[in-house]
């Protein structure tokens, strides 16, 4: 059987009245997702707990091996999660937003969790490129935790669909998070 096309977009949908639930668009699927405590902000901040608002794609991700006996079946790039793998989240650190091995002298987030909220973790490409300190790190899509409470500013699903998902995702696949700013309108003649 052929694998179906990749998505070329995901939509992300706070609820009404309910700013850190939302719900993710893909195709004619409709998935219940957790966003971050603040809830969808177009101008993020380290440490605020919004999700960015905006166009991102996926850069890849990382799961949990001892969690998975197989690489999840996905065309995006995913690098098995080590011990020591962790992610710079100290805005004046030259590494930023980005991967590093733990221990760090400076604050990382650390990827092996207990919890398993990043068993299974999509990079978001949030400020990424270039990367600007105090503008976010670590924004992912990842597992929800129970109950879909708030994440500090990913979006998060239940394991069953991330695992669904990922078969869908690929290199061109870009996710929108919020509603997009309206274009200005053209004056007439110009």
């Amino acid at each position: 059987m052929p694998r179906p096309a990749a998505l070329a977009w995901l939509r992300v949908h706070p609820l009404p009245g309910a700013p850190t639930l939302g719900r993710l668009v893909a195709g004619t699927a409709v998935i219940p997702c957790a966003l971050g405590r603040s809830g969808i902000r177009a101008v993020k901040r380290e440490g605020d707990g919004a999700s960015p608002r905006g166009v991102f794609r996926l850069r890849g991700g990382f799961y949990r091996p001892d969690r998975f006996s197989v690489r999840p079946a996905t065309p995006l790039p995913l690098r098995a999660i080590r011990p020591d793998d962790g992610w710079c989240d100290a805005k004046a650190d030259r590494r930023y937003n980005r991967p590093i091995r733990l221990p760090s002298p400076t604050s990382a987030e650390a990827m092996w969790r207990d919890d398993g909220l990043y068993d299974l973790v999509l990079d978001l490409d949030h400020n990424r490129g270039p990367i600007r300190p105090g503008a976010g790190s670590a924004i992912f899509m990842h597992i929800a935790r129970e109950g879909f409470r708030p994440t500090e500013g990913c979006v998060a699903l239940r394991p069953a669909d991330l695992r669904r998902l990922l078969r869908r995702l690929g290199p061109n696949t870009r996710i929108v998070i919020g509603p997009l700013p309206a274009r200005p309108k053209r004056a007439r003649g110009s």
